[in-house]
């Protein structure tokens, strides 16, 4: 299990949303539901926590890859936002 292997998962903190790398064709689904380009999303580093340990999981994480996060709470309920990995 992922657990087993990583000393502190972030993604296990209740305050952190789940993070999903996406697929590249899911990537190509979303973007062309958002009718954006990998440009125009809100970016994250590779250097975040979360990536880090998406990479544990699903291996190298290269740059211009899409994640998806979803956020859960009492007013919002759920809202999914996308980030594009970038060097750093």
């Amino acid at each position: 299990m992922v657990s087993d292997v990583i000393e502190f998962n972030v993604l296990e903190h209740e305050l952190v949303p789940e993070h999903h790398l996406l697929t590249e064709e899911e990537a190509e689904k979303v973007l062309k539901e958002l009718r954006i380009t990998r440009d125009q999303l809100p970016k994250i580093r590779k250097s975040d926590a979360c990536v880090k340990v998406l990479e544990k999981i699903y291996g190298p994480i290269e740059e211009g890859r899409i994640i998806k996060i979803v956020r859960k709470s009492p007013t919002a309920e759920i809202f999914v936002a996308y980030r594009m990995v970038i060097r750093g």
